[in-house]
């Protein structure tokens, strides 16, 4: 060949880059055509951890016990059966303490972040432990609180996630497997105790929960308990899959579904309700689009609860965030946290904010996709693109990409986008660090000052240091045994 025949000196180039994407920019200057192909080394480009990732990979018993939790997953069955009025009345931990719940691994209170510090506040002044801002937040920075996980209580919450003893809370039971998992009432949009605001209103909607909606909602729900065992939430999640929803950051068809359970068995139940009782609830229910929200995450805990346990099982059962770090818990290794410091979420912002407005990832909500909903679900909710950002292109490859790095699918959720295929089932630490590919989570996103709220939406990947120091306990201890 001479050198005038040589077409790679005489036309643009067609490159196929892998790996670092840094040449990618000067082809394209040039004229050049460049599909990049994302791609790092296994095990996090650690020497150490990929050889124990290598050595983990195929291990026959933690292939049975993923085979295990995943099962568990999919048979289990979360029934809203009840509203315990308050939180002391289910946790005597509560009682004559001051004891605070909280979303995310363990955190103190100097590591808070804003929203966190406020909320805590708040919690603090409606429980009437202070009388002011500024006596609540000496007597939290004395150490006169206590402060403990909601996932410690079998419970989650979402943003700051707090949970205080006059609460009344969600109680949802697995009917397969028997566990009960928790939540509190979502307090719709606007200044909210989960985004850290403090003040009298926030504080007068709590004690509306506590007088008004808690008993309504408590009314149906034990109607319908005493004639199916209460309300299938799996039934509803799965439905509003194929409604537009994810059923986590998108909640339309989920809270419209719930709101038909709801007004059925409050038309036949109204012993001890007001007329106006009832109008109030319902009216505040459909007008919080995110109202299913909560419902959502309790049916997940409970699910994941139930795969929780299982020795050397390598699945995810846990993905917490309390605005200043990311933690994991995995159901081969107990009740541990594998953290690592939170990432911003990137989105679309409100009018006026912008990204330096944001706060870390923040909230117990990902329980959602650990349990293959979510961001494992994006590509059933096109819309959620509009709030969150990307393309329905986008949304598609996310779910595409959680199958790399999951067990199994799950049959009871299926996505239309994807020809009905199952969600993703069971995040496995393993494959996780064998692709590089980290779990998406769609999210709101508040600022990271006290009280201002949500201030927009996107999605935010798990940190991989997170897998990368479970697989290495995974390590210790499943291949010392």
């Amino acid at each position: 060949m001479t050198l005038s025949t040589n077409t790679l000196l005489t036309q643009a180039p067609t490159v196929l880059n892998i790996g670092i994407d840094g040449f990618n920019e000067s082809i394209s200057q040039h004229g050049g055509q460049v599909e990049h192909l994302p791609w790092r080394p296994p095990g996090n480009a650690d020497p150490l951890l990929a050889w124990n990732l290598a050595r983990l990979m195929d291990d026959a018993r933690i292939t049975a016990a993923n085979a295990e939790a995943c099962k568990r997953i999919i048979q289990s069955r979360p029934m809203w059966e009840d509203i315990a009025t308050r939180a002391d009345g289910v946790w005597p931990e509560m009682k004559g303490t001051r004891l605070l719940l909280h979303a995310g691994p363990p955190v103190a209170w100097d590591a808070m972040c804003g929203p966190m510090h406020g909320a805590m506040v708040g919690a603090v002044l409606y429980e009437g432990w202070a009388k002011t801002p500024e006596q609540a937040q000496k007597m939290l920075a004395r150490g006169d609180i206590e402060f403990a996980q909601c996932h410690d209580f079998a419970a989650v919450g979402p943003m700051t996630g707090i949970i205080s003893a006059s609460m009344p809370l969600i109680q949802v039971r697995d009917a397969t497997h028997g566990n009960v998992a928790y939540t509190n009432i979502n307090e719709g949009i606007g200044r909210c105790l989960r985004f850290g605001a403090n003040g009298p209103d926030v504080l007068q909607k709590l004690k509306w929960f506590e007088d008004v909606l808690a008993p309504v909602l408590k009314a149906a729900v034990r109607h319908n308990f005493d004639k199916t065992g209460g309300i299938d939430l799996k039934a509803i999640q799965s439905q509003a899959l194929l409604m537009g929803d994810e059923v986590h950051s998108r909640n339309a068809a989920s809270t419209a579904l719930f709101f038909m359970a709801l007004a059925v068995p409050l038309a036949a139940e109204h012993k001890g309700l007001s007329q106006d009782q009832m109008h109030q609830s319902l009216d505040f229910v459909a007008k919080t689009s995110q109202f299913f929200l909560n419902y959502s995450m309790a049916s997940c805990k409970a699910i994941m609860d139930a795969a929780h346990g299982v020795p050397y099982s390598s699945v995810v059962t846990a993905t917490a965030r309390n605005g200043t770090e990311t933690g994991l818990r995995i159901s081969g290794l107990g009740k541990q946290w594998f953290t690592a410091r939170s990432d911003l979420p990137q989105g679309l912002f409100f009018p006026g904010f912008k990204q330096e407005d944001a706060c870390p990832d923040i909230g117990d909500s990902a329980i959602t996709e650990t349990a293959g909903l979510g961001g494992c679900s994006f590509a059933a909710s096109p819309a959620l693109t509009l709030l969150a950002g990307g393309s329905v292109s986008d949304a598609v490859r996310y779910s595409r990409e959680m199958y790399e790095i999951t067990v199994t699918k799950n049959p009871a959720l299926s996505l239309p986008a994807l020809d009905f295929e199952g969600a993703p089932c069971g995040i496995d630490v393993r494959k996780v660090l064998d692709t590089g590919i980290r779990p998406v989570v769609t999210t709101g996103i508040a600022h990271k000052q006290a009280g201002v709220g949500q201030i927009g939406a996107g999605i935010v990947r798990v940190p991989m240091a997170c897998y990368a120091k479970a697989l290495n306990a995974m390590a210790t201890q499943f291949l010392n045994d």
